[in-house]
């Protein structure tokens, strides 16, 4: 028989023991070691095999336990000490405390996943691991944050492998009331609950649960109450699953009743209002057209001066580099759903316009929602902003307003204690973790190279041990018999090179691209003198059997007798796994096709730990690999035979392992440490680790995006929305009048028959501005280089002073300095001016001579 419903029944602590409670409602014991120490005292045994969760260790440890550690002193200090240095860390000023007033209030952060802890497994990927370490940094520099998520009653799913290798999905059911949150309530006790509007007379209701992430809140919003029918009951029950009427419930639910569910955490708790909303990719872009709807009812706005005031406060991150990875919905399905919400459809549906007219596309809502948005490293803001240079047609790639903060990773998440307490994340020139982080991690230079390399050994080896503890578990569990597996008991060493790849599995991450070459592959695992031992992990999407199929492949491949023990595909991938991964591999393995990998933070996080990252010159490596943290693997961009590329990424890879990577790591002086690859290691710890930590990237969110969006957003709502209403108006009449700007005359005088670098150049362009004035613009002069085709590179551009008005004629001037040598060419253009323009290019319009 099944169970209707589950839920833990817990032995009543001890009044001594009660401050447990408030420690494991705190997720910041998912990343303080001494808070993970003291629950491990609780009952040792019960902890490991709890799988290091606290919440699941109070249910089950016994009451005759409880009452000892009662009575027993050195626990009870012990404990009061932790429940004091949390509560030190909760209230303590940090670095966004120094700010002061021009740093927003609070800021909302809407994200489908979040990755805080494999307890709470509302995750499937970076994109979640992501969110979840800009939470867990963004509490460490004090920054007011509030998380907006959904909670998946089924999480994403728990992976297993059947016989043949083919990838099986199961979902667990989660009990909120086992898991480390609480339900947000009502002054009388009762559950809050959101509600939104949907088709044929139905409601969606959800409860809301917080989740505290250290000083940072978490609403996830649970749509699994008896409130709903039956299918509203089921929208939170998986992350990306269902069909388009499902995924669009679930993005309603996320942005429409997150920000619902954002004011009733604030109504109930006293806390300030956002003044920044940041959606991190396109799912949660209903959380605009919500503001929207609020300021339109409660203020009278009409929406396109509502949506001037909500532009200025929205962030918008994206995170795809591929068109096919953003959601687009059936333009008659959003008809369907928004009749009746409260804002006008005709003025909603453009704001997801696309090529295709009967599709809505979130990412570029998300866009247009947004005074300001960035990908995810350098090169993905570059591919972002050829991506949607659509949206601004006129306007030069480089021009689209879309820039770009590389991520990075929660380091007291990622990196091994071990690493940490030798002082591998000190600096003689500040806390890192206030923000403005050090060039350098320079204590790791007092480590002795013997030192450094034992360690590194200790966490490969506790790598190999759990290696053979999943080796063993699996192949029990895809049918052997326990007289078969003894062999897991010696599979890896932890003594031999040890290679890490553990990812998503689309096809453009190349699961299998190590097996393009079976045979000299096998050859470098078996190698006598100088082996190699790969460690693979990574879920495919459910309904992705392309990446099944890869997945079934390296399964097949590693199920060999003759290999087994140098490779494996482990199921299961998640955050308790990878921590293994990034404390004890050597090398951590990408080979994506550039430029389709946005950053890929696992690599950072095994650079935290010493690891030397073999990668495509893609994401966060292109701009930060230095030619002594690693190894870039050439690439084959721009062949258009997929296979051939393939060919030859494979055999440069297999090329450097063999001529470079392998001989570095073996090549071992008297005392039995390889200098050359420690001296690499050394390298990585204090020039990459600063670069990749967590609180730097939150540290850039407020600085160029949070802190101006506030300002834009507090101007636009300044004596009762004056500014949006004025800034409508304006916007509406530049662009009715957009049509009749010309530059009708240009020119140049200076600079003589044969310029010269130091001479000058005198420009004058008359411009033609019907219904407009010269304070509605900006007329610039740009130049630069120019090619054969007239085409202007490294361009410069300077403000044109206006001259004189003649009716709507009018004349603007400026003098170009010559500054380099080689052919050289100019033009003039008149873009939009406001106070509130945040880019040139925002209103998407510019004309040119």
């Amino acid at each position: 028989m099944r169970a209707l419903r589950r839920f833990t029944v817990r032995a009543a602590l001890p009044e001594p023991l009660l401050p447990l409670s408030q420690l494991v409602m705190n997720l910041r014991w998912s990343w303080h070691p001494e808070t993970r120490d003291l629950f491990e005292a609780l009952d040792p045994e019960l902890w490991r095999t709890c799988g290091g969760d606290p919440a699941r260790v109070l249910g089950e440890v016994s009451a005759e336990r409880l009452a000892t550690l009662a009575k027993d002193r050195r626990f009870l200090r012990r404990l009061q000490d932790v429940v004091d240095d949390l509560q030190e860390y909760l209230t303590a000023e940090r670095w966004y405390q120094s700010l002061g007033p021009d740093a927003p209030a609070s800021i909302a952060y809407f994200s489908a996943e979040f990755g805080i802890t494999e307890v709470l497994p509302q995750y499937s990927g970076g994109l979640g691991i992501l969110a979840g370490d800009h939470l867990k940094a963004a509490s460490d520099l004090g920054v007011p944050l509030i998380g907006v998520g959904l909670l998946y009653r089924a999480g994403y799913f728990a992976q297993s492998l059947s016989a043949d290798g083919w990838q099986l999905e199961h979902y667990p059911a989660l009990d909120p009331h086992g898991l480390p949150v609480k339900l947000l309530r009502e002054d009388d006790g009762s559950a809050a609950v959101i509600s939104v509007r949907l088709p044929e007379n139905r409601t969606l209701h959800a409860h809301v649960w917080r989740a505290q992430v250290g000083r940072v809140s978490l609403l996830l919003l649970d749509s699994d109450i008896e409130e709903n029918a039956s299918a509203e009951r089921s929208v939170t029950d998986r992350l990306y699953g269902g069909d388009e009427d499902h995924r669009l419930r679930q993005e309603m639910l996320l942005g429409i009743g997150g920000v619902r569910a954002v004011r009733a955490y604030c109504r109930l708790t006293g806390s300030p209002e956002p003044e920044v909303y940041h959606a991190n990719e396109g799912h949660a872009g209903f959380q605009g057209v919500e503001r929207i709807r609020e300021l339109s009812e409660a203020h009278g706005l009409t929406f396109a001066e509502a949506l001037q005031a909500v532009r200025a406060g929205t962030v918008f991150t994206t995170h795809t580099p591929v068109p096919a990875g953003i959601d687009r919905f059936p333009r008659a399905l959003i008809e369907r759903y928004f009749a009746g919400f409260g804002v006008p459809l005709d003025q909603l549906i453009p704001l997801g316009a696309e090529e295709d007219p009967a599709k809505f596309n979130m990412a570029h809502m998300g866009l247009r929602l947004g005074q300001r948005a960035n990908g995810v490293s350098e090169l993905h803001g570059r591919v972002s902003r050829s991506m949607f240079s659509d949206l601004w047609p006129g306007f030069d790639e480089s021009d689209v307003p879309i820039g770009s903060i590389t991520n990075g990773v929660h380091a007291p998440t990622w990196t091994a204690r071990e690493l940490v307490e030798m002082g591998t994340q000190t600096s003689g020139q500040g806390d890192p973790v206030e923000g403005n982080g050090p060039v350098h991690f320079d204590g790791v230079d007092k480590i002795a190279a013997g030192d450094l390399w034992s360690t590194r050994r200790l966490l490969r080896g506790r790598l190999v041990e759990e290696v053979r503890r999943r080796l063993r578990e699996t192949a029990l569990s895809r049918g052997a018999t326990e007289a078969e597996v003894g062999w897991t008991d010696t599979a890896f060493d932890p003594d031999v090179l040890t290679i890490g790849f553990a990812r998503r599995v689309p096809s453009y991450k190349r699961l299998t691209l190590m097996l393009r070459d079976p045979d000299r592959l096998k050859a470098l695992l078996l190698d006598p003198q100088r082996p190699v031992q790969l460690v693979i992990a990574g879920k495919s999407h459910p309904a992705d059997d392309g990446g099944k199929q890869l997945i079934q492949q390296m399964v097949q491949f590693a199920d060999d007798p003759e290999i087994r023990h140098r490779i494996a595909f482990l199921p299961g991938y998640d955050i308790g796994m990878a921590r293994y991964l990034y404390w004890g591999c050597d090398v951590w393995l990408n080979n994506p096709l550039r430029p389709l990998e946005a950053c890929g933070t696992s690599g950072m996080k095994a650079a935290l730990n010493g690891g030397l990252n073999l990668s495509i010159r893609d994401g966060w490596w292109d701009e930060w690999f230095d030619g002594q943290n690693g190894w870039a693997i050439p690439t084959a961009e721009g062949v258009a035979d997929p296979d051939r590329r393939d060919e030859v990424e494979a055999r440069a890879i297999y090329d450097l392992l063999s001529n470079q990577v392998l001989p570095r790591f073996y090549e071992r002086g008297r005392d039995g440490v390889p200098a050359r690859w420690v001296e690499m290691v050394r390298h990585t710890l204090r020039e990459t680790g600063p670069k990749v930590l967590a609180t730097r990237m939150v540290h850039d969110y407020v600085r160029r995006l949070y802190m101006p969006a506030a300002a834009s957003s507090r101007a636009m709502s300044a004596r009762g929305y004056s500014p949006a209403r004025e800034e409508a108006s304006w916007r509406h009449r530049l662009l009715d009048n957009w049509d009749t700007v010309r530059v009708a005359h240009v020119e140049a005088t200076g600079g003589g028959d044969t310029p010269e670098i130091g001479s000058t150049l005198d420009l004058r362009a008359e411009v033609e501005l019907p219904g407009l004035t010269p304070a509605d613009v900006e007329v610039q002069a740009a130049y630069g280089r120019v090619d054969d085709a007239d085409g202007l590179h490294e361009v410069t551009t300077v403000p044109m002073k206006h001259e004189s008005t003649e009716g709507s004629r009018h004349w603007f001037t400026a003098t170009l300095s010559l500054e380099r040598t080689g052919a050289f060419g100019y033009t003039v253009r008149v873009l939009p001016q406001s106070e509130h323009v945040a880019d040139p290019a925002e209103l998407g319009v510019v004309t040119s001579a």
